[in-house]
């Protein structure tokens, strides 16, 4: 596989990609010379050529992932500039002293699974493993058991959120919630 007719042939496409996702060029220049080395150096590995375009450009989508962890896309900006917040603390305190109550009402398999996970931290991989549990069995069961976890809050509250999905208040239903 020719490397240089490559990276011809899929350059501007590749910038083009770049500065629909990155606003600086600077940075786009710097991204794009970042992936033509990637390209040069690992499109040896690439067994199929037929699927060239596709590594490129997965290629392409990681270096963009991996330039914004790196550089944080807000870590300039002031929490005040912002229109937007996230939960006020107290009402997430009080959200949060119905986590455990709530956990405790879900069969007991889904509350020791979201315990383990969301609460004490530990990695879904990590609980697969330990568990004997194929990992993408354990995803679904995570899912499942967060879904049947906000039930319950919502068996118990009435939610509001604003237009970017930001919990902006709540209210408790009526003699619904007496578990936390």
């Amino acid at each position: 596989m020719n490397v240089e007719k490559v990276w011809v042939e899929y350059r501007a496409r590749v910038k083009s990609f770049l500065h629909s996702k990155v606003s600086n060029p600077e940075d786009v220049e710097d991204l794009l010379q970042e992936i033509s080395i990637k390209t040069f150096l690992g499109i040896t590995s690439l067994d199929d050529p037929s699927k060239v375009k596709s590594w490129l450009f997965q290629t392409t989508h990681r270096t963009i992932i991996d330039f914004y962890r790196k550089n944080g896309r807000a870590k300039d900006i002031h929490p005040d500039d912002l229109w937007y917040s996230e939960v006020a603390p107290e009402m997430r305190n009080e959200l949060e002293r119905c986590v455990e109550p709530f956990i405790n009402v879900l069969p007991s398999e889904t509350a020791e699974l979201l315990r383990a996970i969301d609460i004490e931290g530990q990695s879904q991989k990590d609980y697969a493993a330990t568990h004997g549990v194929p990992y993408s069995t354990l995803k679904t069961r995570v899912k499942t058991g967060r879904a049947a976890l906000r039930s319950v809050f919502e068996n118990c509250c009435k939610f509001t959120v604003d237009a970017r999905g930001n919990l902006s208040e709540y209210k408790s239903k009526s003699n619904a919630c007496d578990k936390c």
